[in-house]
């Protein structure tokens, strides 16, 4: 074994006792990020080469720094986004999200269909949609400045149309013309506070982590932003907490304007997300 894996190793078990969830995969990556090769490619790092900033980043996850600030990125289906202080590092969960979101979308008998995706943070959503939908004209909206900080340079030189504003109020030029709105919203309820992670308790923005005592207030909020966006027989989807499974679809009730609504499960099979078709007139 060389030197680079034996401290992998090492760093692995540190992390392990740490309470790091996924120790020996980020004890690798940020190997690999030191290093500047891939995770395959640790065992041709000579001896000689090992750099001694490993440990001083491994110090920073075991204090339960999230692995992708350290990294400055973060990988959310066929992208690579920057990340860092100030914006939500998007979770493999909502990639299931996503793909539910591009498999109604490319169903549509609809030549470029109109996204909108509510809360963007990073742009993860907005950017795997307007990459796997090619026709598609994606319009994202951001209320945080500090999230924009890095939104902005992720969409650049992408054909996402990107604002900042209020997710309750945006779009109003696109009022009836959107074909799908998706959103992961904050969805924590303040009452869970010390049950979050360290990753997100202490590093993700508040704004985009609680959403009042039960975490659903700006869920109720987007159910009426959704309806006027969308044409009838468009598409809401929202990301929610599994322990929200069955609450959500509720809010988007047939006497609001709804039909179809129901829960879905993510990749573990726990309840993950809510959609709903806006009903026909």
């Amino acid at each position: 074994m060389n030197l680079l894996l034996a401290e992998v190793a090492q760093a692995t078990q540190r992390l392990a006792d740490a309470g790091v969830p996924s120790p020996r995969t980020d004890a690798e990556e940020l190997a690999a990020f030191v290093h500047g090769v891939k995770r395959g490619e640790l065992h041709s790092v000579k001896d000689s080469d090992f750099d001694a900033r490993y440990w001083e980043v491994i110090a920073r996850r075991e204090a339960r720094e999230p692995l992708q600030h350290i990294t400055g990125r973060a990988y959310f289906r066929y992208l690579e986004l920057q990340v860092g202080p100030g914006v939500f590092v998007p979770r493999p969960e909502t990639e299931s999200v996503v793909g539910w979101a591009i498999d109604a979308v490319r169903a549509m008998d609809v030549v470029e269909p109109c996204i909108v995706d509510l809360c963007t943070g990073s742009g993860a959503i907005a950017l795997a949609l307007a990459q796997e939908v090619p026709r598609s004209r994606v319009h994202a909206v951001e209320l945080s400045e500090d999230a924009l900080k890095w939104t902005r340079k992720n969409v650049e030189g992408s054909r996402v149309d990107l604002r900042q504003g209020n997710a309750l109020t945006a779009f109003p030029d696109l009022d009836g013309l959107v074909d799908l709105v998706i959103t992961n919203p904050p969805y924590i309820p303040l009452t869970e506070w010390e049950y979050v992670a360290p990753e997100a308790r202490d590093y993700d923005p508040d704004l985009a982590l609680f959403s009042g005592e039960d975490g659903l207030d700006l869920i109720r909020g987007l159910e009426r932003t959704a309806h006027r966006l969308l044409r009838p027989g468009g598409v809401v989807v929202v990301e929610h907490a599994d322990t929200q499974g069955g609450q959500v679809p509720w809010i988007f009730a047939e006497d609001r304007g709804w039909t179809d609504a129901a829960d879905h499960p993510d990749l573990n099979n726990r309840p993950r997300f809510a959609t709903a078709r806006k009903a026909l007139p």
